[in-house]
């Protein structure tokens, strides 16, 4: 049981899938030595196979009755895919050639892709980070005790002095959100930019972000934002909680959209674009009732009505939707020689 848990809120209904996270998540922590295929951060296409390819039918978390569930590694190259540099000769061919050959995978291969026939098709994004769980299954999945949540912010990190890449931990995140390193045999997964976070910033990812969607706080501060959305107005919810790991990133689910068109271009009543059924399948029953309330809200907002809902869920200041409590400067060194700074030290960085 952790002190405090700090918790991330993304709003779907302002994502626009340009991968901006993604990039300053890679160019921050995992752009060279053995992390060319991680994904700390990554905006998937739903629907969408997502990245590592299927990862929703690997296994890991727990079933109902709390015992871990079993799991599957993801293979290097048919579900996370290799990474390859283009050849702009070879691609304006059609050919596309990375180390292992012609890639069958990789992070964004179905982007944009979506459902449906036009003038009905849809699809919406689904940025995805280390959930950092209040019951993680990475955590209960180690033999060696080598994964462990921080007490001052329930923070999930990897201790690289205790872990032997032996990978259980792999198959029981049911999120596929921790990797083994092949250079260093250890695994690792985002560390929600503790180090940013100490220093009184924003994670990197919820920084860059353009289109202000990402708010982070403790759950406990009931002035902030993310306790307001999760807590008090109840819009937040998490990705799959069936698989009982207690995430900490909690998502505002996408409107349904407008209506469908009939073969003549009329709208359908009651119709669906986003199905209903699919978001509940992502974030639960309690979908139906987020939405609702979020309409609701944006009606009362058209009329010229207060909503402190939807003045949140806007945004105007960038500033407010980070509550990380009071700035210190002790970075890496007050996780001592765990987590991440072993990694640092033995890259000599």
């Amino acid at each position: 049981m952790t002190t405090r848990q700090l918790a991330m809120v993304m709003d779907l209904n302002k994502c626009i899938g340009c991968q901006t996270c993604t990039v300053a998540c890679k160019t921050q922590w995992t752009n060279r030595n053995g992390r060319a295929y991680m994904y700390w951060n990554n905006v998937e296409t739903r629907p969408g196979t997502g990245y590592p390819r299927d990862w929703e039918g690997m296994g890991g978390g727990f079933d109902g009755s709390g015992a871990l569930r079993d799991g599957t590694v993801p293979s290097r190259g048919a579900d996370y895919g290799t990474p390859w540099d283009f050849n702009l000769d070879e691609a304006a061919l059609g050919k596309v050639v990375g180390p292992l050959g012609e890639p069958k995978a990789g992070p964004n291969w179905d982007e944009d892709r979506g459902e449906g026939d036009f003038p009905n098709s849809w699809f919406f994004y689904l940025p995805r980070i280390c959930n950092h769980c209040a019951n993680p299954g990475c955590l209960a999945a180690c033999p060696r005790g080598a994964i462990f949540k921080r007490d001052q912010d329930g923070v999930v990190l990897v201790d690289q002095e205790r872990c032997e890449g032996l990978r259980y931990c792999v198959a029981g995140c049911p999120y596929k959100k921790i990797f083994f390193n092949p250079e260093t045999s250890r695994s690792e997964k985002c560390i929600l930019c503790f180090p940013r976070v100490e220093a009184g910033l924003a994670p990197a990812c919820a920084q860059q972000c353009v289109g202000r969607l990402r708010f982070v706080g403790y759950l406990d501060d009931e002035a902030g934002q993310v306790h307001k959305l999760v807590r008090k107005w109840e819009v937040a919810l998490p990705l799959h909680p069936e698989y009982g790991t207690q995430p900490n990133v909690f998502y505002v689910p996408p409107l349904p959209g407008p209506p469908k068109f009939d073969a003549k271009g009329r709208p359908i009543p009651g119709s669906e674009r986003i199905p209903m059924a699919y978001l509940e399948g992502l974030f639960g029953t309690g979908v139906r009732k987020v939405v609702a309330k979020l309409e609701s809200e944006m009606a009362r907002k058209r009329e010229g009505k207060p909503s402190e809902l939807m003045d949140v869920l806007i945004a105007f200041q960038q500033k407010e939707m980070f509550r990380l409590g009071s700035p210190t400067a002790t970075g890496l060194v007050q996780l001592g020689r765990r987590g991440i700074r072993s990694v640092e030290a033995k890259e000599g960085r």
